[in-house]
């Protein structure tokens, strides 16, 4: 989420509840050697390290996560995809797939993360939308929908080409998005899988070197070009999040991705804001009704040392003329130097079947008023 002037929102909402959060210790600074980079938690989007990370550049095969994305999204994985030549001829890294050979695309998946696959990625492309132009078109509208906004794909793989760019905050938001899917963690996680446990055609071997750097790494793709040059994108977990690194164009990148994670492990701490189900705030409509607010899961915010936080509790100015359990009503907010960094809907969270009666006469009686004015 991109961050938002606190007065847009306080313009349509009453503000009805504040208190503020601070952590005590001196931040670190530090100089990250890549054209670009970010360090986002993968849940609250929330970030805590960037340099140029609105800048369009080329990304190589870190193209693969949203190719990834698209095949959770849309493919049958059991589904087997002849190998083309078009896809067994392709430049750059391959798994070495040959023309002809029948791969089903759950495999494919293994050979485009783990072995970074040009070839997994035609044969997917072809496979799931009968072209790779067909299938760029998927890529490029779940770019939008996630709000990738200054992304372009032109290729399932990312071979260098004019209309082919995104930036780190971008990848950012697509690997947090492929990150809720339990396979897309199993197989970026994976550092060798072996084709008789999984019935596959060959083995594969992890070239991400990041896994085997930080422990508690967990993905996710490697990338160079002679353009991008070498990118990585990393997930490390943390606790009950994950912290999402992108280099790009970086030609030290293990060892600048582990510079930010040093970082962030210095500087930040995961602050729980609300636990999922439990009352944040009251709020009295009238003596016999009362809403009880709550979150529908666990917040969690990374929060810098030495920083103030002003977390928020606000609600709608009109009271909807019907609300029962369940409904979304208001909203809890994370701000920081008059910036809102997190935003998230509450819940009426007690049982309750409220009608605003007076406002529904209100309605009535204008209506008949105005229908008499008509006649007359």
């Amino acid at each position: 989420m991109r961050r938002k002037p606190i007065y847009l929102i306080t313009l349509i909402m009453l503000f009805q509840g504040f208190f503020s959060v601070k952590v005590n210790a001196e931040p670190m600074k530090i100089y990250v050697n890549a054209r670009s980079a970010i360090a986002m938690d993968s849940k609250s989007k929330c970030i805590m390290y960037e340099k140029n990370s609105d800048m369009i550049v080329p990304i190589a095969s870190t193209t693969k996560i949203m190719t990834a994305l698209v095949v959770l999204n849309y493919g049958d994985l059991d589904k087997k995809v002849e190998i083309s030549e078009k896809a067994s001829h392709i430049k750059g890294s391959v798994v070495d797939y040959k023309k002809g050979e029948n791969i089903s695309i759950k495999e494919l998946l293994y050979g485009l993360m783990l072995r970074s696959g040009n070839d997994a990625a035609i044969a997917i492309a072809e496979g799931i939308s009968g072209s790779v132009e067909e299938f760029c078109k998927l890529m490029n509208e779940q770019a939008y929908k996630l709000g990738a906004l200054n992304t372009h794909f032109e290729s399932p793989h990312g071979l260098d080409s004019q209309y082919h760019y995104s930036t780190a905050y971008d990848l950012a938001l697509i690997t947090a998005k492929a990150k809720e899917y339990d396979l897309f963690n199993k197989i970026v996680s994976a550092k060798e899988v072996k084709a008789e446990d999984y019935g596959f055609t060959r083995s594969y071997n992890n070239i991400n070197k990041i896994l085997y750097k930080i422990p508690a790494a967990d993905g996710v793709k490697t990338g160079y070009t002679g353009d991008a040059g070498k990118c990585l994108v990393t997930s490390i977990h943390q606790g009950e999040n994950d912290i999402i690194i992108v280099t790009l164009n970086c030609s030290n990148r293990w060892n600048e991705t582990e510079k930010i994670y040093n970082h962030v492990n210095k500087n930040y701490n995961f602050t729980k804001v609300a636990t999922k189900d439990d009352k944040v705030e009251s709020i009295e409509i009238n003596k016999d009704n009362i809403i009880e607010l709550a979150a529908k899961k666990d917040i969690i915010i990374p929060m810098k040392n030495n920083e103030k936080y002003n977390i928020n509790i606000i609600k709608p100015k009109i009271i909807p003329d019907k609300i029962s359990k369940g409904d979304a009503y208001g909203k809890i907010t994370v701000s920081k130097d008059n910036t809102i960094i997190y935003s998230e809907n509450l819940y009426i969270n007690n049982n309750i079947e409220y009608k605003n009666k007076n406002l529904l006469n209100k309605l009535k009686n204008k209506f008949q008023i105005n229908k008499t004015k008509e006649k007359s």
